[in-house]
């Protein structure tokens, strides 16, 4: 969402610093996880609940949380991990609908670039967990695969919670996109699908332990 009236050399300046901000204030959270979802299930929802119960799996075994910062999926990811001994962290997104900081934030950012925003998702992510949701979900589930497959990042878990939601992304993906010659079969294996927020922590907790004994 660029400011028609703002001269270029000042756009530049703004995009600048809201970078350096976002680098300041999480320059210390170390690797994190980080939850994706629709900002449209309520509190009522069973993803809602999984992805509450996951957050506060991954604040009790140390690793931060990060989402989008706004209601749904991204207010059960915070309220999962709030007062748990864990950084919970909302990257909230300036929009006309939809997005609102939720109260369970110990470092609340806001963005106005959404290309700043997901450099800062990626920057510290020790995995990606993705719930059910609309186009931002997917777009930032196709963003971290494909700097994945390009080799722009380390291959850190990228988990599509939910099997029954994502199979028709998952069978179109194999039979149009793969036959087509357009991925390979490997690019199919650069996630995984899992119905729950144990198995999602198991992928988590065995990526995070290999990564940090490959360090010593």
């Amino acid at each position: 969402m660029f400011d028609k009236k703002m001269p270029e050399a000042w756009r530049v300046l703004r995009i600048q610093a809201e970078l350096v901000d976002g680098i300041e204030h999480l320059a210390k959270i170390g690797g994190a996880v980080t939850i994706f979802g629709s900002a449209r299930l309520k509190e009522d929802h069973v993803y809602y609940h999984e992805a509450r119960h996951l957050a506060g799996l991954l604040a009790d075994e140390g690793i931060p949380v990060i989402t989008g910062g706004g209601p749904g999926i991204m207010e059960a990811g915070n309220r999962g991990a709030y007062g748990r001994g864990k950084l919970s962290v909302g990257l909230n997104i300036n929009l006309p609908m939809e997005q609102h900081p939720n109260a369970y934030q110990d470092i609340r950012l806001s963005f106005r670039y959404f290309f700043i925003r997901k450099f800062m998702f990626v920057k510290h992510a020790v995995g990606f967990v993705i719930f059910p949701g609309g186009f931002g979900t997917l777009d930032e589930l196709f963003e971290a695969v494909t700097l994945i497959q390009t080799e722009k990042i380390e291959h850190f878990p990228v988990i599509l919670i939910g099997r029954s939601y994502w199979q028709g992304l998952l069978d179109w993906l194999e039979q149009q996109v793969l036959q087509l010659g357009c991925i390979d079969q490997q690019d199919l294996q650069l996630f995984h699908v899992v119905d729950h927020a144990e198995d999602a922590m198991a992928i988590i907790r065995q990526y995070v332990s290999l990564h940090h004994s490959e360090e010593e």
